[in-house]
């Protein structure tokens, strides 16, 4: 018999954290990790379609690593559990990521629009959901500045930056030039 998925503790709007207490489900960690799923749904929604091998790479580590600073945010005090956590080190993948990726795209001259092909779309897709974890996490930040790490603030930020970059080398690659932004 396999265990069952569905536990009822969430029947009244609170949800508990690893090793912490009960939360309502509409408060701000709540909200980040929600949006951290979302984002890494959205995530494997796009490697669902043709990436190529270098860009799906980057982006199952990237949803690996959201799931380490997933953990990180829903426990009280990461500190004191022997748990993966992420370092600065994570940080500077991503922009290594950026820095050779944009090597091998024209330069940008204009504002794109977001677009092209659609695994491309998802990606940028992606991005405006993980500025909404980075906003979502600022917001943590305010109320619990001493239990989070600004590191994983730092990483979103360069994660957008890296979604934006993929998305246009999905576009690349796919022989489809990016869309610009044109004033009406």
């Amino acid at each position: 018999m396999h265990p069952r998925i569905y536990t009822r503790t969430g029947d009244h709007g609170e949800t508990g954290l690893f090793r912490g207490p009960r939360v309502g489900k509409d408060m701000p960690r709540i909200e980040v990790l929600g949006t951290l799923d979302e984002l890494n749904a959205m995530l494997g929604a796009s490697r669902s379609k043709s990436l190529g091998e270098e860009i799906d790479a980057i982006v199952q580590r990237v949803q690996n690593e959201l799931f380490v600073l997933g953990a990180e945010i829903s426990t009280p005090d990461p500190t004191q559990l022997a748990m993966p956590r992420l370092e600065r080190r994570h940080v500077d993948a991503l922009e290594s990521d950026i820095d050779r990726l944009s090597e091998t795209l024209p330069p940008l001259t204009a504002f794109i629009l977001p677009g092209g092909t659609p695994a491309a779309a998802d990606l940028h897709l992606a991005r405006t959901i993980c500025r909404r974890a980075e906003r979502r996490l600022v917001t943590l930040l305010r109320e619990v500045p001493e239990e989070i790490s600004f590191v994983l603030l730092a990483y979103l930020n360069r994660l957008a930056d890296l979604l934006f970059v993929i998305a246009r080398a999905a576009n690349s690659r796919a022989n489809r030039a990016d869309t610009l932004w044109q004033t009406p």
